[in-house]
C-alpha cells in the first residue's frame, strides 16, 4: 500500500483510477456520494478546479499545436504506438489517444484541422473499428494544469530529496501538490468511510502524517438499520448459528451447490444467479457460494516492438550472423529505394531491399550467447545450414514416425459423467478460467475420441497446468484406468504430489510418489501396487520410467525438455499406448504451432488465476538500506524473498554482504556450479520456509511454484535483458499476496538512454503480461527450442532460435507432404521510387515493422491488408508509399507466376521466367514511375 515518498510510477494504474473516480464525482450533476477509505481521504487530494473535460466532436476544428501543449500539461505520455490509457500518439493527420475515464483507444483522423472522422481501435491490432462516432471526452491523465502551473510543479519535484529512479511529475508529482491540493475534505458533499478510529490512530501515529487536519466534518453516511454485510469464510459455521432465520443460498448453477461442503441443504432457499451477496437481518441470512472473478489475458504480442535496433545481432538464410547496422535509402539505376544494412567480418556490408526482409531474422540464442560474425562469401555457414538439416530432418522423422506408430492403434476410451465431472471442478476451490476451462474440455473429448491423445500444454507456472492434468487423472479413474505424472526434479514431484493429495482428498483414490526420498520399502510397496493395479495415480521422477502397470490410460509429462535423453528414449517407449499430455510453462511459437498440428494438439492457457496479482516493481539505486528494508518487510508478513546476483564468483561475497546487515538472516546460496542433489535438497528447505532469502544467479528465472517467495531484488539490473527481467519478475506474486520486485541499478546516471527506457517501462507496467510484448517475443522463440528437446544443441547457437525453427518447420511440412517446392526468390528491378516515406511513418523501427510483415505477405489480399492498415493507422499514402504497395502486389504476382525478374531498361519492361522460358519485352507509355509500374502490373493482372 502506498506510502508518503513512494516512487509513483510503481503506482501509475491506482493513480489512474483515483483520478477517475475523483473526476467522475466532481462531474456528477446529481446527488453525490464518495466512497473511500480515510487513509485516501488523507492524501493530498487535488482542488475540483483541476478536474476538466475536454470534447473533441466531428466536423469540429482544432489547433494541433494547442491540443499538444494542452494534453502534455494534462499528463498524457507522447509515444509512437498507443497501448494504454494515459498515452497519445501524433502521426500527421491522425491522433490516436487513450484517455482516463473510459475502457477504450480513440483514432481521430483529420482533414487539415477538422474532424474527418473518430473511432475507436484495438490497441492489440492496432486497427480501427469500424463504427464512427459523433465525439470522445479526454480528461486528464493527471491534473488539468496549465503550462505555468506544470512548470511549477516540475521545478518542485526536480529538486525533490526523495528517493526516484527518475525525478519527474509521474514519479513524485502526487506529493508537492501544494497549493493544488484541497485544504479540508470537507469540500465533498457526502463521503461514506469505514474503520475511521483505527485508520486515525495509524495516520496519526505515522512518523510523516500525509496532510494534518484538525477540521473533520465528514458527511458520514450511517450504517443500514436492517441488514449488515456479512464475511463468509465457513458458510456451516452461519447456518448452524442462525438455523432459526430464514437462509438463502446464491450459486451461479446447482454444480456450485453440489460441490460445496454445505452439511445440510433442509430449510435453504436457493437462488441461481451469478452474483455476490453475503448479508445478515435479525429475520435473514443471505450468503454466496459464488467466487469474485476478475481475469485479464497475458497480453500476447500481435506487434512486435523494437524488433531491430542498430548493433542487435541478426542472421541471414544465405549469409549468416551479421549486426543490424539500420535502414538507408540509396538511388540505383536512377531510382530511389530502402534497405537494410548487415555488417559482417572484415567490415563487409550487406544491403538487402526492404521488400526481402523475409530473409533475416533477429538472432535470439539460448541463455543470451553472442554469436560469432560470419564471413561473407564463405561456405562455410552453407555447410553449417547442410549440417543442421540433416539434424533437423532426423528430428522431424522421430515426431512422425512416433505419432504415426500411435495413430494406428486404437485409442483407450475414457468416458465423462458430465454431472460428476462438474461436481469435480466445482472442488477446485476456485474458479477456472475460460482457457482452463478450454484446455481441460479439449483434453477430455481427445480421451472419449477412440483415437489416441497427443496434446501439448503450454501455460506460465502458476496458471494452472496442473489442475488440468489433474481433471484428466480424475477422469482415467473414473473409468478404472491409472494414471502417471512424470517431471524432471523431485521439487517438482513433490509438489504435484502435494497438490495432487489435496485435490483427490475427497475421493477414495491411491496416490503413491517415486523420487530420490522414497526409500527401498516404499518403492518397493508402491512399484508393487502399480503393477496388480491397487495405486491408481502416480507422480515421480525419471524412477518411474521403469515400473509396470496393470492399466495405464493416461501420461502427463511435465517440462520434458528437461529430461535427458535415455529418459526420453524410455518416455517414447512407455507412452506409445496411452494418452500423452505434455506440458510446458514455455509459450509455443506460432510457426511451430502450426507446423506440428500435423502431429500434435495444443492447448494454452494465457489468462492468470483469480487471485493472482501483478508485481509491484520499483528501479533503485543500489543502497543497502533498500535491500534491509525489502527483506525485512518479505519476513513480517511471513514470506522469503529471492535475491538475484548473476556472478557464481563473487556470490558467496554478496552472501556476506547480507549476513553483515542482517546477521539471523537465513541464507540458501544457489548456481549451476552447485550439485543438482545439493540445489534439489536446498530448494526443498527454502520451499518449507527453512530459509529467507534465495541468493541465486538468474537460473532461479525457470524456477518453479514457490508461492511464499513474494519479494524479489535483482542486484545489477541494467545487465540483464527486459526479457530476462520480465521473466525473473514472474517468480514472484504467485499465492494471492501481491509481490514486490526491485531492479537495484549500481550508479543510474552511467546508464545508457536506452536501458533506462527499458527499466522504466517495467516499474510502469507491473499488472501481470503487461510491458512484455518484446519478452514474449523472446520466450516464444526459445520456447520452440525447448518443446523439440534440442534447446541444448550447439547448431541453434550457431544459427540461432528464428532460423533453427524456420528449418525445422520446412522439415516437418516436406515429410509430411505439406509443402510445395522452395518458395520463389522474385527479383523486382524497376527504376521507380518506392518506399514507406518517413514523413508518413516516422518511427524506424515502426517502417522495418511493416517492411517485415510486408515481405512475408504471401496473397495479395494480405499485402491490401497492410496497406488498409497503413492508411488507418498513419493517413492517406502517399505516391512514393503506395509504389512500394505496388512493387509488393507485383512480388507476389510474380511468385505465383514463377516469374524471377520484373525489370526495365528506359521504357522497356522486361519479363524473366523460371522455366527458362524466353525472356519478355513490354513496352511502356514513357519511362515515369507510373507508366512502368501500370505496364508490369498489367501483365501480371493478365490485363
Amino acid at each position: 500500500r502506498l506510502s508518503w515518498g513512494d516512487d509513483l510510477r510503481s503506482f501509475q494504474g491506482e493513480i489512474y483510477e483515483l483520478l477517475e473516480a475523483l473526476h467522475g464525482y466532481y462531474s456528477c450533476d446529481k446527488k453525490r456520494l464518495l466512497v473511500s477509505p480515510l487513509r485516501t481521504l488523507l492524501m493530498p487530494l487535488p482542488k475540483e478546479e483541476f478536474f476538466k473535460t475536454l470534447e473533441l466532436e466531428f466536423a469540429s476544428t482544432i489547433k494541433l499545436k494547442k491540443l499538444k501543449d494542452t494534453l502534455y500539461h494534462w499528463g498524457y505520455h507522447f509515444v509512437d504506438i498507443v497501448t494504454q490509457k494515459g498515452e497519445v500518439s501524433f502521426r500527421g493527420d491522425i491522433v490516436d489517444i487513450y484517455p482516463l475515464g473510459g475502457e477504450s483507444a480513440y483514432r481521430i483522423s483529420l482533414f487539415d484541422e477538422d474532424i474527418e472522422s473518430i473511432r475507436e481501435f484495438s490497441v492489440d491490432t492496432q486497427k480501427s473499428l469500424s463504427e464512427e462516432l459523433e465525439s470522445v471526452k479526454v480528461i486528464p491523465a493527471f491534473l488539468g494544469l496549465d503550462a505555468k502551473q506544470y512548470k511549477a510543479l516540475e521545478r518542485r519535484v526536480e529538486v525533490s530529496t526523495l528517493d526516484a529512479f527518475v525525478k519527474d511529475i509521474d514519479s513524485l508529482g502526487f506529493w508537492y501538490l501544494n497549493e493544488f491540493a484541497q485544504n479540508s475534505v470537507t469540500s465533498f458533499d457526502a463521503i461514506f468511510t469505514s474503520s475511521m478510529n483505527q485508520e486515525l490512530d495509524e495516520i496519526y501515529s505515522m512518523d510523516k502524517p500525509l496532510i494534518y487536519r484538525e477540521d473533520f466534518n465528514l458527511s458520514i453516511v450511517s450504517e443500514a438499520k436492517k441488514f449488515r454485510e456479512l464475511e463468509v469464510i465457513k458458510p456451516n459455521a452461519i447456518i448452524k448459528s442462525n438455523f432459526h432465520k430464514k437462509i438463502k443460498i446464491i450459486a451461479k448453477n446447482e454444480s456450485i451447490v453440489r460441490g460445496s461442503e454445505l452439511d445440510s441443504f433442509e430449510n435453504i432457499e436457493f437462488i441461481y444467479e451469478d452474483i455476490i451477496v453475503n448479508l445478515i437481518s435479525d429475520e435473514e441470512v443471505i450468503i454466496s457460494l459464488n467466487k469474485p472473478v476478475k481475469r485479464k489475458k497475458v497480453k500476447k504480442a500481435s506487434i512486435i516492438l523494437d524488433e531491430l535496433k542498430l548493433d542487435d545481432y541478426v542472421v541471414h538464410e544465405n549469409h549468416g550472423v551479421g549486426l543490424f547496422k539500420g535502414v538507408e535509402k540509396r538511388v540505383v539505376l536512377g531510382a530511389t529505394r530502402e534497405f537494410v544494412l548487415i555488417g559482417y567480418q572484415n567490415e563487409d556490408m550487406l544491403l538487402i531491399p526492404v521488400e526481402n526482409l523475409n530473409v533475416i531474422d533477429r538472432f535470439v540464442a539460448d541463455s543470451g550467447g553472442v554469436p560469432i560474425l560470419d564471413k561473407m562469401g564463405k561456405a562455410s555457414f552453407k555447410k553449417l545450414k547442410g549440417r543442421v538439416k540433416d539434424r533437423l530432418f532426423a528430428i522431424a522423422s522421430e515426431i512422425i514416425n512416433l505419432s504415426a506408430q500411435r495413430h494406428l492403434k486404437k485409442g483407450i476410451l475414457l468416458k465423462r459423467d458430465l454431472v460428476e465431472h462438474q461436481i469435480f471442478m466445482s472442488q477446485a476451490g476456485f474458479i477456472h478460467t475460460e482457457d482452463q476451462e478450454e484446455s481441460i474440455n479439449s483434453m477430455l473429448d481427445d480421451m472419449a475420441s477412440g483415437r489416441m491423445m497427443d496434446r501439448l500444454l503450454s501455460a506460465d507456472v502458476g496458471f494452472g497446468k496442473t489442475e488440468v492434468a489433474m481433471n484428466g487423472m480424475f477422469i482415467a479413474y473414473k473409468n478404472r484406468h491409472q494414471s502417471m505424472m512424470v517431471a524432471p526434479t523431485t521439487l517438482l514431484s513433490s509438489q504435484h504430489f502435494k497438490s495432487m493429495k489435496e485435490r483427490f482428498g475427497k475421493y477414495d483414490i491411491k496416490i503413491g510418489k517415486l523420487d530420490r526420498f522414497t526409500t527401498g520399502r516404499e518403492k518397493t510397496a508402491l512399484l508393487k501396487g502399480l503393477e496388480e493395479g491397487t495405486v491408481d495415480m502416480v507422480v515421480g521422477t525419471h524412477a518411474l520410467l521403469k515400473a509396470k502397470f496393470k492399466n495405464l490410460a493416461f501420461i502427463i509429462i511435465d517440462e520434458e525438455h528437461k529430461f535427458g535423453v535415455k529418459q526420453k528414449e524410455a518416455l517414447k517407449e512407455i507412452a506409445i499406448n496411452v494418452h500423452l499430455l505434455s506440458m510446458s510453462a514455455t509459450p509455443i511459437p506460432r510457426s511451430l504451432n502450426m507446423a506440428l498440428s500435423q502431429v500434435k494438439s495444443f492447448s494454452e492457457i494465457l489468462t492468470p488465476p483469480v487471485d493472482r496479482l501483478g508485481v509491484r516493481t520499483f528501479v533503485k539505486s543500489y543502497d543497502e538500506k533498500i535491500v534491509k528494508e525489502a527483506i525485512t518487510r518479505e519476513m513480517r508478513r511471513g514470506g522469503q524473498t529471492f535475491y538475484v546476483f548473476n556472478s557464481i564468483a563473487q556470490i558467496e561475497e554478496k552472501k556476506k554482504v547480507l549476513l553483515e546487515l542482517m546477521p539471523k538472516l537465513r541464507v540458501a546460496v544457489l548456481h549451476s556450479k552447485i550439485s543438482a542433489k545439493q540445489t534439489e535438497k536446498d530448494m526443498m528447505l527454502f520451499e518449507e520456509g527453512e530459509y529467507d532469502v534465495m541468493l541465486s544467479t538468474s537460473i532461479v528465472e525457470s524456477g518453479i511454484h514457490m508461492p511464499q517467495a513474494n519479494t524479489m531484488i535483482v542486484d545489477g539490473a541494467d545487465r540483464f535483458g527486459i526479457a530476462d527481467l520480465h521473466q525473473l519478475r514472474g517468480r514472484v506474486g504467485r499465492g494471492g499476496k501481491e509481490g514486490y520486485c526491485y531492479f537495484m541499478v549500481e550508479d543510474k546516471e552511467y546508464l545508457t538512454d536506452n536501458a533506462k527506457r527499458r527499466l522504466l517501462a517495467l516499474e510502469s507496467h507491473s499488472d501481470l503480461g503487461s510491458g512484455a510484448v518484446l519478452a514474449f517475443h523472446d520466450l516464444e522463440i526459445r520456447g520452440g527450442g525447448n518443446i523439440i528437446g534440442e534447446a541444448q544443441s550447439g547448431h541453434i547457437k550457431q544459427i540461432g532460435y528464428s532460423l533453427y525453427l524456420r528449418m525445422l518447420e520446412d522439415a516437418i511440412k516436406e515429410l509430411t507432404g505439406k509443402v510445395e517446392e522452395e518458395q520463389l526468390q522474385v527479383d523486382i528491378k524497376l527504376t521507380v521510387d518506392a518506399y514507406l516515406n518517413e514523413e508518413l511513418i516516422e518511427e524506424d523501427r515502426l517502417r522495418l515493422e511493416l517492411y517485415r510483415r510486408l515481405s512475408q505477405c504471401e496473397t495479395t489480399g494480405e499485402v491490401y491488408e497492410i496497406e488498409t492498415e497503413i492508411a488507418d493507422r498513419f493517413g492517406k499514402l502517399d505516391v512514393i508509399s503506395r509504389q512500394f504497395i505496388d512493387v509488393m502486389i507485383m512480388k507476389v504476382l510474380a511468385r505465383e507466376q514463377r516469374i524471377t525478374k520484373v525489370a526495365n531498361a528506359g521504357e522497356r519492361v522486361f519479363i524473366e521466367f523460371a522455366d527458362g522460358r524466353d525472356r519478355l519485352s513490354l513496352k511502356s507509355y514513357s519511362k515515369d514511375d507510373d507508366d512502368l509500374i501500370a505496364t508490369a502490373m498489367g501483365y501480371l493482372k493478365g490485363k
